[in-house]
């Protein structure tokens, strides 16, 4: 155990000195959650890829839906489906950084998206979700505008 949690901060640091100024997690051309449809992991239950014919622009990033009424969906309530902490690891936002995620390692929770880095943080994340979801709503005020 002591060795997958040194794995697991040493790269969680690597991956801090790539975090970005965005509230939002964004790939290399602005778009939001690596380009998945943050609608489905809630009417769905999966992630599932969006599409740029299906595209919206909002708080500073380009999001994609994977069809028309998700998009509308999304357009009529955005503060309903997008992720917490912008999309950034809910794990890794408790432990003070912004840290990249995987679109498979996602959890609802009181009808709220977390992701986290990967499986393995998630499977840590989970163990106290409760603690580190304080944590890091008290952190992300401030965290949210950084590096």
């Amino acid at each position: 155990m002591k060795n997958f949690l040194l794995v697991v901060i040493t790269s969680m640091t690597v991956f801090h000195s790539m975090a970005q100024r965005s509230p939002v997690y964004v790939s290399a051309k602005n778009i939001a959650v690596n380009g998945y449809d943050v609608v489905s992991y809630f009417t769905e239950s999966k992630a599932v890829k969006g599409n740029s014919n299906n595209a919206f622009e909002w708080n500073n990033a380009i999001w994609y839906f994977s069809t028309p009424q998700n998009l509308e969906s999304f357009k009529a309530a955005p503060d309903q489906y997008a992720p917490q902490f912008g999309g950034y690891c809910a794990y890794g936002t408790s432990e003070g950084h912004k840290a990249p995620t995987e679109p498979d390692a996602w959890t609802i929770i009181d009808g709220k998206l977390y992701f986290n880095y990967n499986k393995d943080v998630r499977a840590l994340w989970l163990k106290d979700k409760e603690a580190f979801i304080e944590k890091a709503n008290n952190i992300w005020i401030t965290l949210k505008d950084s590096e």
